[in-house]
């Protein structure tokens, strides 16, 4: 098994399909398109919504001192 490693720079494509998927597509860390395919109630199963926006929160925060 190959673990492959990526960051996702710029997402230009979100879609969910009837058939309970979500498709992330964008840019990776060299410029390469690329897209990732979820199962989207275990992508929901695993994402932790409300600590996200926190974080998010908490680094948008930062930027105004």
């Amino acid at each position: 098994m190959v673990k492959i490693s990526k960051r996702m720079n710029d997402i230009d494509t979100f879609m969910s399909t009837k058939e309970n998927e979500t498709c992330l597509a964008g840019t990776d860390e060299y410029g390469n398109e690329f897209v990732v395919w979820f199962d989207t109630i275990e992508l929901l199963e695993w994402l932790d919504i409300k600590y996200m926006k926190s974080q998010s929160k908490k680094y948008i925060n930062s930027l105004n001192k």
